[in-house]
C-alpha cells in the first residue's frame, strides 16, 4: 500500500467524523497519539509502539485530508531521495 492509498483509506472511513472535529480537534488528537507514542519508546512492549506508530500515521492522515493536503506528495517534494538541507544522500549535514 502506498502513503495515498493509507490516506484515501483514511479519509473513506474517517472524513465526515473529522471534518466536524474540525483541524484543531483533530491536531490534538494526533499531539495526543504522539504523547502516547512517547510514553511507549520508553518501554519494552514492540506490540503496543507499533499501534501508537499506526494512531500516530493515522490522524497525520486524516489532518491531511482535512486540509486537502496529499501527504505523499508532499513529503516526496520535500524528501526528493536526498536531504533538503545539504541536498545529499546520505545526509551529510553536521548537526
Amino acid at each position: 500500500m502506498q502513503i495515498s492509498e493509507f490516506q484515501e483509506m483514511m479519509k473513506r472511513l474517517y472524513f465526515d467524523r473529522d471534518s466536524a472535529r474540525g483541524t484543531y480537534g483533530t491536531f490534538n488528537w494526533l499531539v495526543d497519539e504522539v504523547q502516547e507514542l512517547g510514553e511507549e519508546l520508553k518501554g519494552n512492549d514492540r506490540e503496543a509502539t507499533e499501534k501508537e506508530f499506526a494512531d500516530v500515521i493515522a490522524w497525520l492522515a486524516s489532518l491531511a485530508n482535512i486540509m486537502g493536503i496529499d501527504l505523499e506528495k508532499a513529503a516526496l517534494a520535500k524528501y526528493p531521495n536526498k536531504c533538503p538541507k545539504c541536498y545529499l544522500s546520505p545526509c551529510q549535514c553536521t548537526f
